[in-house]
């Protein structure tokens, strides 16, 4: 009870904190606008980091607001949490690594780029380890979870050859060309499998460690 105390606690918490920051990077979007409101509301659901984050924010929400019905439970499923702090993971690993380095945000542009890249990837992965059943996840769990990348780098490549805009430099395919663009692409859906299968294996290891605890 104590603990299911405390994961409502903590996903209310993170709901509130999650949509928040996605609704500052939003009006933050809107406030210098070079394009017209469309057109950036469709850029930016075209981030990953974007996506990622409402994924993130449902995740928090749902089993705060949907205990009891179907999303609720759905959200609150072993799969979906863990699929969800992968993603959270690689999008907080790859900002830092290769894209923390390309500009310099300041005022609340800060405080929205934190807490996309940093704080709601961290109460995510923190979230799976402290309040998800552990020991549930199989091995071919990474590879269903690849389903959202590849969709999403469809659509990137779709919506960037009709804007001519692309939301990372290593999906500008205009400019890296087919090939380099698509080795890119390649290893972070190499690095998306190893984090999943990381995922599951901490998942294994401690569902054991709880079993012999037991």
């Amino acid at each position: 009870m104590h603990t299911a105390r405390t994961a409502l606690i903590w996903r209310a918490v993170f709901a509130l904190t999650g949509w928040a920051t996605l609704g500052l990077q939003y009006g933050l979007m809107l406030a210098t606008p070079d394009r017209g409101v469309f057109e950036l509301t469709l850029n930016f659901f075209s981030y990953f980091t974007i996506l990622t984050n409402v994924l993130v924010a449902l995740a928090m929400t749902l089993p705060v607001v949907a205990a009891n019905r179907p999303l609720g439970r759905w959200a609150a499923s072993e799969g979906v949490r863990a699929s969800v702090a992968m993603y959270a993971v690689v999008v907080g690993l790859v900002y830092h690594f290769l894209l923390h380095a390309t500009w310099n945000p300041q005022g609340w542009s800060l405080l929205a780029n934190l807490g996309l890249h940093y704080l709601m990837p961290t109460a995510m992965l923190l979230d799976w380890l402290m309040f998800t059943p552990k020991g549930r996840l199989r091995w071919s769990d990474p590879a269903k979870w690849l389903v959202f990348p590849l969709v999403y780098g469809g659509w990137t490549v779709i919506h960037g050859l009709a804007a001519d805009w692309w939301p990372y430099w290593f999906t500008d395919v205009s400019q890296l060309g087919w090939i380099r663009a698509g080795g890119y692409f390649g290893a972070l859906l190499v690095f998306f499998g190893l984090v999943g299968l990381i995922v599951v294996a901490i998942d294994r290891t401690l569902g054991r460690w709880s079993v012999v605890a037991s």
